[in-house]
């Protein structure tokens, strides 16, 4: 690479660094366990409002949507339309997958 070819390609490298490194501190890992969302079994499986743990749990399960949406045993168990509505109760949006 020439010299001046050589220093753009080092400053995108640096600025893009930074901006994940940026990015690091603030994101959170979640572990993707469907059983965490035991607390809405009740809420989705008949019409009563979901919980305070329900509703927290999806919020945070919110990242493994997807995931949980194309694994056919989660999809036997549970009716989409029981998931959106308890979701929705919960001001949770599914992702679009």
């Amino acid at each position: 690479m020439k010299a001046p070819t050589m220093v753009c390609f080092v400053v995108a490298l640096s600025v893009v660094a930074m901006v994940f490194i940026g990015e690091i501190p603030g994101a959170t890992a979640v572990t993707c366990n469907y059983m965490e969302l035991v607390p809405c079994a009740g809420a989705i499986s008949s019409s009563q409002k979901p919980s305070g743990a329900c509703c927290s749990k999806l919020k945070e399960q919110r990242p493994c949507f997807c995931g949980y949406l194309r694994n056919p045993s989660i999809r036997q168990l549970v009716s989409p339309a029981a998931a959106q509505r308890v979701a929705s109760q919960c001001g949770v949006s599914i992702p679009q997958c």
